[in-house]
C-alpha cells in the first residue's frame, strides 16, 4: 500500500487489515513537505501502527527505485495499491520536477518493480479525473441559483471513461497523473497484468488531512469549524464536484481485487447524488455546524479546474454489480466534521 499515511491509503489498510490480511505500508510523509505542516500525516501512520497489528510501515519514498524494487521482492505481495503522489494541480507548478518524477516516474518504478516479481497480482492505481484536463469545461451547462449542471443529455449520469483525454490543458498535475494512467493501462495491455486505474473525483472522508490546495471538501468544513475565511477560486462559487468516501473507495478496490481484469480504467467517484456546489457546501456545513461560513471570492479559477464534474457509474457498476455508493453525501459531511472537531481542539 503506496502513500499508506493519506486518506485513501490509510483507508484502505484498515479495511484490508480488518480482514486479515498482512499490510506493508509505503509512506515518507511527503504530503508535510508538499504542503507544510497542516498536511503532516504522521498521526495517521501512528493511528495505523496502534490499531493493526498485522500492519508494517515502510519508509520509502516512491521515486527511490533501488528501493521500490527491493521491497517488491523482499515484501512479495498478492496485490498491490497505489496511491502515493503530489496531489494539487497548483502546486504542480511550483515544483514541477517533484511532481513529475512522484506521480509519473514513482507509479512507473512500481510497474516494472511489480513485473520484475509477478505479473499475476493485481494493481490498483489511484488516478485522477484530471486525466481529462479541462475538456469537461466544453460540455454545454446549465446555470442554476447555486451549481451548474449538464445541459447535454449525453452527461446525464455523468462523465463516463471514454471521453476524451488530449487536445485539453490537464494543468502540470493532471499531465503527470496522465503519464502514470497510461502506464499503468501500458503495463496491464503489453505484459497481461491485471491492472486498474481509478480516476477519482473528489475521494473524501474523516481522516483526510486536507489543506486549501487540495482536499476541497476536508479543508471547507475545517475552515467553518475554526471560523477561518475560505477563497472561492471563480466560477461564481457554482463548481460542481461529486464526493466520495475513502470507504466505497476501498470496497471497490476489494471487489477490483478479488476478481481483476486486465488494464481497466474506471471513473470513481460520488456520482449524480453526491454532487454539491461550493455554495451548497457552504449550506450544508453551516446547517451542521450552526456556524455561518466565512469566505471572500476570487474572480480568478484555478488553471484546468473543472466547472461541473461528476463520474458516471454505470461501467463500474455493471462490472462490479455488488458494489455501490453506501456512504450519503449526508454521511460524508457529518464525518469529516465530527473528525474535525476532534483533532482542533
Amino acid at each position: 500500500m503506496t502513500g499508506s499515511s493519506g486518506l485513501i491509503g490509510s483507508e484502505v489498510c484498515i479495511h484490508f487489515g480488518n480482514r486479515d490480511w498482512e499490510v506493508h505500508g509505503v509512506d515518507n510523509n511527503q504530503r508535510a513537505i508538499f504542503f507544510g505542516e497542516r498536511g503532516d500525516t504522521r498521526w495517521n501512520q501512528q493511528r495505523l501502527e496502534k490499531s493493526l497489528s498485522n500492519f508494517k510501515h515502510h519508509e520509502l519514498d516512491i521515486r527511490n527505485r533501488e528501493g521500490v524494487l527491493k521491497i517488491i521482492q523482499e515484501i512479495q505481495p498478492d496485490a498491490i495499491v497505489h496511491t502515493a503522489a503530489q496531489p494539487s494541480h497548483d502546486k504542480a507548478a511550483e515544483i514541477p520536477f517533484e511532481d513529475f518524477d512522484t506521480n509519473a516516474v514513482g507509479t512507473f518504478n512500481l510497474l516494472e518493480a511489480t513485473r520484475q516479481y509477478s505479473t499475476s497480482i493485481p494493481f490498483v492505481h489511484l488516478s485522477t479525473n484530471k486525466v481529462y484536463g479541462d475538456a469537461p469545461n466544453e460540455i454545454e451547462l446549465v446555470e442554476l441559483e447555486k451549481r451548474y449542471d449538464y445541459a447535454d443529455k449525453t452527461y446525464a449520469e455523468g462523465i463516463p471513461e471514454s471521453f476524451r483525454i488530449d487536445q485539453t490543458k490537464h494543468s502540470l498535475f493532471g499531465s503527470s497523473k496522465v503519464a502514470a494512467d497510461i502506464a499503468v493501462q501500458e503495463y496491464g495491455r503489453y505484459f497481461d497484468m491485471p491492472t486498474a486505474c481509478l480516476r477519482g473525483g473528489c475521494l473524501t472522508g474523516p481522516n483526510h488531512s486536507g489543506v486549501e490546495l487540495h482536499g476541497f471538501l476536508s479543508y471547507l468544513i475545517k475552515c467553518n469549524l475554526i471560523e477561518k475565511e475560505y477563497t472561492i477560486f471563480g466560477y461564481k462559487g457554482k463548481q460542481v464536484r461529486d464526493n466520495i468516501h475513502s470507504y466505497d473507495v476501498a470496497k471497490f478496490i476489494e471487489a477490483f481485487i478479488e476478481a481483476p481484469r486486465i488494464a481497466e480504467v474506471y471513473n470513481l467517484g460520488g456520482g449524480k447524488e453526491n454532487t454539491c456546489s461550493i455554495l451548497e457546501a457552504f449550506d450544508m456545513i453551516s446547517e451542521i455546524s450552526g456556524i455561518p461560513m466565512k469566505y471572500n471570492y476570487s474572480d480568478q479559477n484555478r488553471i484546468g479546474d473543472h466547472i461541473c464534474y461528476y463520474s458516471d457509474l454505470r461501467k463500474m457498476k455493471s462490472h462490479y454489480p455488488d458494489w455501490d455508493i453506501t456512504k450519503s453525501i449526508g454521511d460524508i459531511f457529518n464525518e469529516i466534521y465530527d473528525s474535525w472537531k476532534t483533532r482542533v481542539q
